[in-house]
């Protein structure tokens, strides 16, 4: 599945070096050259992954990378460090910021591609190609197939994501609002309560194979996926 990757860096050959590349990967690139800048860009849609060089005008990197995770609305944006300062030091100091990872200058596109793959199968699942399974329910993200204990479900587009986002991180509560901005966007505006009507839709796809026990409401916080009763 394609990630939303921003690139926040100020040399133009490098950046359209590593836009490039991640096109290639197959994710959606946006650019920035500043930190100011690519607040604004934020603002305005909240990207998967930030790749941040550590030298920029204006705003540091490092201070950058403090003011996103300091920031209740960007705190969870896994951010990955570009920097030619390779230094131990330097590194600390840039993980020490909460930078999921630290790439030091030159790269090769095998290596950051690889780097992007690693940090978002941690902190972004749903983002990854890698099929998830749990108690013979079975997610294909790249044939977009579901089977339970073999035989194929049969799931519309939101339910899908829905179903993905809830395997990639099982015996977690999440709230209404949580699924919103995690499935349909934040950027897209739908009441709460729209959550609970494809919830049900869901349920119902997975009740011929009994899987639908999975999807549980907690009372009062929202919905989880898990095997426990």
């Amino acid at each position: 599945m394609p990630a939303t990757v921003l690139v926040v860096e100020d040399e133009p050959a490098i950046q359209e070096l590593i836009a490039f590349n991640l096109k290639q990967a197959g994710h959606i690139v946006m650019a920035a050259p500043s930190a100011e800048l690519a607040s604004r860009m934020i603002k305005d849609a909240l990207p998967d992954l930030i790749l941040l060089d550590w030298m920029l005008p204006g705003m540091s990197g490092i201070e950058f990378a403090r003011k996103l995770k300091g920031d209740g609305y960007t705190k969870a944006i896994p951010v990955i460090m570009l920097t030619a300062r390779g230094e131990e030091q330097d590194k600390v100091k840039g993980l020490e910021t909460g930078a999921d990872d630290y790439v030091t200058k030159p790269f090769s596109p095998r290596e950051l591609n690889a780097r992007i793959k690693a940090v978002l199968r941690r902190r972004a699942p749903q983002m990854t190609d890698e099929q998830v399974e749990m108690a013979g329910l079975a997610l294909d993200p790249i044939t977009h197939r579901v089977t339970g204990d073999g035989a194929s479900v049969d799931l519309g587009p939101t339910e899908f994501r829905l179903l993905h986002f809830l395997m990639t991180h099982p015996e977690r509560v999440h709230s209404r609002a949580q699924l919103l901005d995690s499935v349909w966007g934040n950027q897209v505006y739908v009441e709460e309560r729209t959550v609970d009507v494809h919830i049900r839709r869901l349920r119902r796809a997975l009740e011929p194979t009994q899987h639908d026990v999975l999807v549980q409401t907690v009372r009062g916080a929202g919905y989880r996926l898990s095997q426990r009763a």
